[in-house]
């Protein structure tokens, strides 16, 4: 079902206590990636209705570990989907511009306009999870930061943006398999660096930030989803689940033709 892994606020949560199994869940393939496809066609069906109304937003988070499956979420979900009504924004080290203004500045020029579905790979979040871990600001910094994204996030919402926020819980030994097929693959090298084996001595700190962010920062209006990620069929088909659910939810319709182009004919 679509709240499934939908976090409720105020009820805490460990990650050690989530599992990382989507088998557990769902034990048949097969039939998960047949419903996968199936929801994907209604996502296709239902975009083109929200780009078209141009009235309500859809910002979507997606949140992991290294290796942990934001690509190639996005790879799967978005396939298919009108590419004039879909922005993907991947949020990497801040440049030296971004650095010099509040750190949502360069989250805010991204966010959805009407119409619009924001996929955000990585996100404002990277400011109390990267800059914690890594010991980039003090604590009394980054602690403040989550009381400020909760406000930003009401902001969106309450300018007509529905957001849906994705964590894609993998185990430690599922990203050392990923991590190693990236090495045995010379066509996957590139998505391998030396500071992933530094992220991956991180592993508990990271954990640590990431239960912080999401205790914290689910909220009514904009919940955090801990998706179980080891098995890529089941995390594809658990978030599109949520999609479409909200999609349908939110009720985007095609809006009506001009009363000049009624009993139009073109010669």
């Amino acid at each position: 079902m679509p709240n499934t892994h939908q976090l409720k606020p105020g009820k805490s949560i460990q990650l050690d206590d989530i599992s990382t199994e989507g088998k557990e869940i769902h034990e048949n393939r097969d039939a998960a990636e047949k419903d996968f496809v199936s929801l994907r066609h209604k996502f296709i069906e239902l975009q083109p209705k929200l780009y078209a109304e141009g009235k309500q937003k859809l910002l979507i988070v997606l949140q992991a570990m290294d290796a942990g499956g934001k690509d190639g979420t996005t790879r799967k979900v978005f396939r298919g989907v009108n590419p004039q009504g879909v922005r993907v924004t991947s949020f990497k080290k801040p440049t030296e511009e971004e650095l010099a203004h509040d750190f949502l500045w360069r989250i805010h020029k991204a966010v959805p306009a009407k119409g619009m579905i924001g996929v955000f790979n990585r996100s404002h979040y990277e400011d109390v999870l990267v800059v914690r871990v890594d010991g980039l600001l003090p604590k009394a910094v980054w602690s403040e930061r989550y009381e400020i994204i909760n406000q930003f996030e009401r902001l969106l919402t309450e300018s007509n943006t529905t957001i849906l926020k994705f964590f894609l819980h993998i185990s430690k030994k599922e990203q050392k398999e990923r991590f190693q097929a990236r090495l045995d693959d010379p066509t996957k090298h590139w998505k391998f660096s030396k500071d992933d084996l530094r992220k991956r001595d991180q592993w508990e700190q990271y954990q640590e930030a990431y239960e912080d962010a999401l205790n914290r920062c689910t909220t009514k209006h904009a919940p955090w989803y801990v998706i179980p990620a080891d098995q890529k069929w089941y995390r594809n088909l658990a978030i599109m689940r949520v999609i479409v659910s909200t999609l349908n939810r939110m009720n985007p319709k095609y809006p009506d033709g001009e009363d000049e182009v009624t009993g139009v004919t073109i010669d």
